[in-house]
Formats: structure tokens, C-alpha cells, sequence
């Protein structure tokens, strides 16, 4: 069985070259960010995931954003790290033991790895503002966060949306037949249809947020990609997603999908993907 960190690599890689609406991709690029960023990326946490049970979730989720610091230019990963940090430390089954093993170190970890990897659209807070030393626990911090962002609420329901719904879709679409791209395009889809992206929400506003849910679920719903009807619209959403400078990405549900096939690649139901590694190089060209 592989290393934690290398499923996390893994993971990592799989979600951002499948070509999801409104995100980075093999054949889509930011003006700040490319495919390659995100490779990079994965491969720089690999090794400190790997030591996430000795660690601890803190100081894992720092050192991964300093050694993404140091490679890369931009963000790309910080709510995955997030995410993963928690998941890599104990089997996927004690992962409430973990969170509720947390201490005070840890959110003081976190809000420097927060400080330092500088994600978009966090505005200010009354209470757990990243800007201050915390005052309270890292689980704490998150609930307060958790009806405004969706990587804060797997801290307070025991990642619940991660590991009892988003993998579980992920597994059935590619035990269906689907490709793994195709499985983890519709997730991504699915987990947008279901609620609106609190990255979209931050950076734009609920109406804007609530409008690529109904975009996405009008996807869904038409059977992508089984009909032309579904394909026009998620060509039109896509399009729709990356105008207004790709202010409207939906971050937060692709960071969601990496965790959910994490956790299935950990738990064997997606096999572990030896082959990629080929396939991606010439990708990558």
C-alpha cells in the first residue's frame, strides 16, 4: 500500500487534471496559475504529509505552505492541505479522535500557514480573524467559519461531507464505468449543485454564489455528459465561470473533491492509479 503522502500526491494530481468548470487544468490556465504549479505543488506536500501522524495537523498544514511558498508563486493549495492534513494523520475511522486531539499550537500553526499562503477573499471577522494570534482552539476557529466556508465545516461535523458523501459519489460514478476524469468532474459538479461555492462567496457575493449552484445542478440534471443538452450547458457554464477574471472559480468544492478521493484511494475503493504518471507526462507536454 502506498504512503499517505503519495496517495495525497496522487489525489492531488488526478483532481486538477481532470478538466473541471471554472478551474486550472491540464488544457486551462489562470494568469497566475497552471497545471504545472499545481503538480509541483503536490509533489513539495508529498513528503511532509507523509509525516502528518508525528507532526500533528498544525505543524503539517505550516510546513506544506512553506514548501509550496518556496516553490510556487501562488496559492494553490492551502484548503487541500487543510483537508488532507487532519485525514493523513490517523486511519480515515479516527479522524474525530484527531480533530478533537487538537491544541492550541495547532491553530496558531494554522493561522500562520493561513498569514503566509495569503488565499483570496478573506475578508475580516469579528471573532477568529486569521489577522490575530487565535484565542481559541483550531476546531473552535473553524466552527466559527463553518456556515461561511466549507473547508471549516469538515473541522466541525468530523468531515462529514469529505467522507460520507463526496467520496461515496466519486466511487459509485467510477464503478458505474465512468473515467476517473469524468467521476471527478461530476462530483465537483454535484458538490457545487448541492451548495454554493464558498470560495464564489468570499470573492463575489451569495447571488453570484447561489447562481453557479443552479448552473451546475441544470448540469447534473440534464445527465452530463450523456446528452448534448448537459454538454452545451456545461460548456456554457464553464465560460461563465471563467469570466470576471476567474473571480468566480470554485475553489473550495474542487479542495473538497481532492479530500473525497483521498479518502477513496486510501480506502481502496478507487485502486491506486500507477499508471498516471505516464499518462500526465505526456499531458503535461
Amino acid at each position: 500500500m502506498p504512503e499517505v503522502g503519495e496517495l495525497a500526491q496522487w489525489a492531488c494530481v488526478a483532481e486538477v487534471t481532470a478538466p473541471k468548470p471554472g478551474n486550472v487544468s491540464v488544457h486551462a490556465s489562470f494568469d497566475d496559475l497552471t497545471w504545472k504549479d499545481f503538480i509541483v505543488s503536490a509533489m513539495v506536500i508529498r513528503p511532509v504529509l507523509n509525516r502528518a501522524s508525528e507532526l500533528g495537523v498544525g505543524a503539517t498544514v505550516l510546513e506544506c505552505a512553506r514548501a509550496t511558498k518556496e516553490a510556487v508563486r501562488s496559492n494553490t493549495n492551502l484548503g487541500i492541505v487543510l483537508l488532507l492534513a487532519p485525514l493523513c494523520a490517523a486511519p480515515i475511522v479516527e479522524v474525530s479522535s484527531v480533530l478533537d486531539s487538537l491544541e492550541h499550537s495547532d491553530a496558531d500553526a494554522v493561522y500562520e500557514a493561513i498569514r503566509l499562503a495569503q488565499p483570496g477573499g478573506m475578508g475580516e471577522v469579528d471573532a477568529g480573524d486569521v489577522a490575530d494570534a487565535p484565542s481559541i482552539g483550531l476546531v473552535e476557529a473553524m466552527k466559527l467559519a463553518a456556515d461561511r466556508d466549507g473547508v471549516a465545516r469538515q473541522y466541525a461535523n468530523g468531515f462529514d461531507d469529505v467522507i460520507k458523501v463526496i467520496a461515496p459519489a466519486l466511487v459509485k460514478r467510477y464503478a458505474d464505468g465512468e473515467s476517473l476524469d469524468h467521476a471527478i468532474v461530476w462530483a465537483h459538479m454535484d458538490q457545487m449543485a448541492r451548495e454554493p461555492d464558498s470560495l464564489i462567496r468570499r470573492k463575489c457575493g451569495d447571488d453570484v454564489a447561489t447562481e453557479s449552484s443552479r448552473r451546475a445542478r441544470a448540469v447534473i440534471d440534464a445527465d452530463w455528459p450523456n446528452t448534448l443538452e448537459s454538454v452545451e450547458l456545461y460548456r456554457e457554464l464553464d465560460e461563465w465561470l471563467r469570466e470576471d477574471g476567474h473571480r468566480r472559480n470554485p475553489g473550495t468544492s474542487a479542495d473538497l473533491v481532492t479530500a473525497g478521493l483521498f479518502v477513496a484511494l486510501r480506502d481502496g475503493a478507487i485502486e491506486w492509479p500507477a499508471l498516471w504518471s505516464g499518462s500526465l507526462q505526456l499531458a503535461g507536454e
